[in-house]
């Protein structure tokens, strides 16, 4: 791709009328960017000393700097290597309606992470395929991707580099980073073209600029934003979503396929089981002291322990998670309780509170409630439309996946009991002031729905219970039984997943 870049000059006299027409245009465009509360990302990547900073100073003119927010990406910091790659690129993305704009981007993490000797080919070549995936979701959620490469010729590289350095002014600007990306110009040249026909897809296509000229760059950027603005809030108001011309032959996108487990229906579980109180108690506090050395050899060896809990009103999720709660050191969990997302939430990509809530490696994340509200409360609430809906399970899919590859063990319950214990307890609520607060109308309402939920949830555990990240439904009518499973269930995954560490 980069071969074909013909590298153009344009006389600022010559462009001139054309640019404040393109800037003008650009500050309407973004009253309805807001309008439609269309979310935008703009990427900025390419050689070291391309001029991206320049190019985004003279964009970022024409916005309103109340509604973007520029986010420049440089190599991760301590604490970003302790979450998966992606997290630091989730946890910015813009709120419906706003800009975000990235000198450098998820890229940097790719292919210039691979050429800086920071990953392996192996885990340059996985980051790919996450890009896509990563953009595939986006863009599925009406996110539009305006990506840049900016492309500069070896001699021009040179010359600029030279110039900086030469600078006590500007000499802080060149990095040993850009001195290898201008000495090595060549085994850049071919992974950078690599990547971009590995990432070329019809969701998200590249738009490379040849930006030896800066005028010439600058109208070629002002032209591509101001028409995919305009093609996105068109296809809003049609409902539909945009796809920007790809420029060049666009990759096919291939989603992964994940094999799934055969699963039971809840309707075949056994609900009868049961533990008398002598039993309890001795289980208790045999796998919560199993348990707790098994968290320090995870601390120990950075192992990330990712615990989602879902289940019936009533189901008992609360006493569960505190009885796993008790077995830890309080340093190194954190439990996140998930609610009616806020509106910030639901200004963004669905999964976006689930990325921003996960914790280091070595430590536990426990879910009350999760991303599985996409493909069950959702739809039957009629919140989500049911095509948007069945999607995610797909989504969801690859982001347990993605949460594997970091190394997390991804551990889920479905804690499940039968219509008339969720009566009793419901009626039980009712009736103790102290647990009063706990019975809403919402749950009467829901019950009434029985039916449905459990047709979505027999349909979740169906599509979404993997090998990295299979469901484990617990009989929880008797709430001693359905804690000690939890905790025994827990045990063994830590105890599999540090055999195969040593191993």
């Amino acid at each position: 791709m980069l071969e074909r870049i013909e590298q153009r000059k344009t006389k600022r006299s010559e462009a001139a009328q054309e640019l404040s027409v393109l800037r003008a245009e650009l500050n309407a465009l973004e009253n309805k960017v807001k309008e439609k509360k269309l979310p935008v990302i703009i990427t900025y990547d390419g050689w070291s000393a391309a001029g991206k900073g320049s190019q985004i100073a003279k964009l970022i003119k024409n916005l309103d700097p109340r509604f973007y927010k520029v986010v420049s990406t440089r190599t991760p910091d301590t604490s970003e290597r302790r979450k998966p790659w992606l997290y630091r690129h989730w946890s910015v993305l813009p709120k419906k309606g706003e800009f975000l704009i990235l000198d450098r981007s998820w890229y940097r993490d790719a292919a210039n992470a691979y050429l800086y000797g920071e990953i392996s080919k192996q885990e340059y070549k996985r980051r790919l395929k996450d890009i896509n995936t990563f953009e595939k979701q986006l863009t599925d959620d009406g996110y539009l991707i305006i990506k840049f490469f900016l492309h500069i010729t070896e001699k021009e590289q040179r010359r600029r580099i030279e110039k900086l350095s030469s600078s006590e002014i500007t000499r802080w600007r060149v990095e040993s980073h850009d001195i290898l990306n201008m000495e090595e110009y060549e085994r850049f040249f071919r992974r950078y073209d690599k990547m971009l026909t590995a990432t070329n897809t019809e969701f998200a296509p590249w738009h490379i600029i040849g930006a030896n000229d800066k005028v010439t760059a600058e109208f070629s950027q002002l032209v591509t934003v101001t028409n995919a603005i305009k093609g996105a809030c068109a296809a809003v108001d049609k409902g539909e979503l945009f796809r920007d011309r790809p420029e060049f032959p666009a990759t096919e996108y291939k989603p992964h396929k994940f094999k799934t487990l055969s699963t039971v229906k809840l309707s075949d579980i056994d609900m009868d089981k049961s533990l008398n109180d002598e039993e309890y108690e001795e289980k208790l506090k045999k796998y919560q002291d199993k348990l707790f050395k098994l968290q320090n050899l995870c601390y120990q060896r950075k192992i990330p322990v990712i615990i989602a809990y879902e289940g019936w009103d009533a189901g008992g999720k609360g006493g569960n998670i505190k009885r796993v709660a008790a077995a830890l050191d309080p340093r190194g969990y954190e439990v996140k309780p998930i609610a009616s997302p806020e509106p910030s939430e639901l200004a963004r990509h669905y999964l976006w509170r689930f990325w921003t809530r996960l914790e280091n490696d070595g430590h536990f994340t426990i879910f009350d409630r999760t991303w599985y509200g996409r493909v069950m409360v959702e739809p039957v609430e009629n919140i989500t439309p049911k095509d948007r809906a069945d999607m995610a399970y797909q989504e969801i899919n690859e982001f347990e996946s993605m949460l594997n590859d970091w190394g997390a063990v991804v551990i889920k319950f479905w804690i499940n009991i039968d219509k008339d214990e969720q009566y009793r307890r419901f009626k039980e609520r009712e009736n103790t002031p102290s647990k009063r607060w706990k019975i809403t109308d919402e749950d009467w309402r829901n019950r009434e729905k029985w039916d449905e939920y459990e047709t979505a949830v027999n349909e979740m555990v169906k599509r979404t219970s993997t090998e990295f990240a299979p469901w484990v439904v617990i009989e929880g009518n008797d709430k001693k039984y359905a804690r000690i499973k939890a905790l025994k269930t827990i045990c063994k995954r830590l105890e599999e997943r540090l055999k195969n560490e040593n191993d």
